[in-house]
């Protein structure tokens, strides 16, 4: 279980979490996942950081599961032992559940197939490179996509797209994902990752308190609630952030026009 295969950096309030594994692809390993998934854990309880970052190192994003490994039956006993402490590690490393309360940004190079698509889908914000290419290709090689994409997909992008990506296993242009709605924004090769710090210093910028009680929104009021019990939501999770101290900061600020100074409170 190597742990180079996963690089977590402090940036300020920011975390970078970058798959290391380039002469594989960035496919996944037990290194990886065991990486992943103390770097999301991580975010979720340092209340210094504000948002995370995921890239892959070189110019792949990650190319999913690592199909030679798989295929030779080879296994970890040091992350078995891990997995028996935390079952779902695996899991919680892709995003599919148990994702950090607070905003992560996807700063996508080249290939972002099978598992790379997949964990794109429990990101919220994604920049990608002209030349990155999409998929969820599980189908083609027999397999079923269990991080999430038979049901995230559909939600995220139209159905019929949904459809289509999931069964005939293709790949997707970087265009095509732009257009989709499956990335928000494309930036010229190389550029990805500086993108998505320009994107994290924003947030940074803002209140965490308002940052905070918008992702309880995003991340746990969906489309099961009717509109009028998730209009009762925001209200329970939004009208605090009135009475806090950034809430009085913010507007001083703007009134003597210079930049708020958040504490978090």
């Amino acid at each position: 279980m190597n742990p180079e295969h996963c690089l977590i950096d402090r940036e300020g309030h920011v975390l970078v979490v970058t798959l290391n594994r380039p002469e594989a692809k960035n496919a996944l390993s037990s290194g990886m996942l065991a990486g992943m998934y103390r770097a999301w854990r991580m975010l979720d309880q340092d209340r210094e950081l504000r948002v995370g970052i995921l890239t892959g190192r070189g110019d792949v994003f990650c190319a999913g599961a690592d199909l030679k490994a798989m295929g030779a039956g080879e296994t970890d006993e040091e992350f078995q032992k891990l997995m028996a402490e935390v079952p779902d590690l695996h899991w919680q490393a892709l995003l599919r559940h148990n994702r950090p309360m607070k905003p992560i940004i996807a700063a996508v190079e080249g290939f972002a197939v099978a598992g790379g698509t997949e964990i794109l889908q429990g990101t919220d914000i994604r920049v990608a490179a002209e030349d990155a290419v999409f998929g969820v290709t599980e189908a083609r090689r027999g397999l079923f996509p269990l991080g999430g994409s038979s049901v995230r997909l559909r939600r995220q992008i139209p159905y019929t797209l949904a459809a289509e990506i999931l069964i005939t296993g293709r790949h997707v242009t970087a265009q095509e994902a732009l257009d989709f709605g499956l990335v928000g924004r494309l930036v010229p090769r190389g550029q990805a990752l500086a993108e998505a710090k320009k994107i994290a210093a924003g947030i940074c910028d803002n209140g965490p308190l308002s940052i905070r009680a918008l992702m309880r929104m995003l991340r746990e009021i969906d489309e099961s609630y009717s509109e009028a019990d998730a209009l009762v939501k925001e209200l329970e999770y939004g009208g605090p952030v009135f009475a806090s101290k950034d809430a009085r900061e913010g507007p001083r600020a703007f009134r003597e026009k210079r930049k708020p100074v958040y504490t978090g409170e």
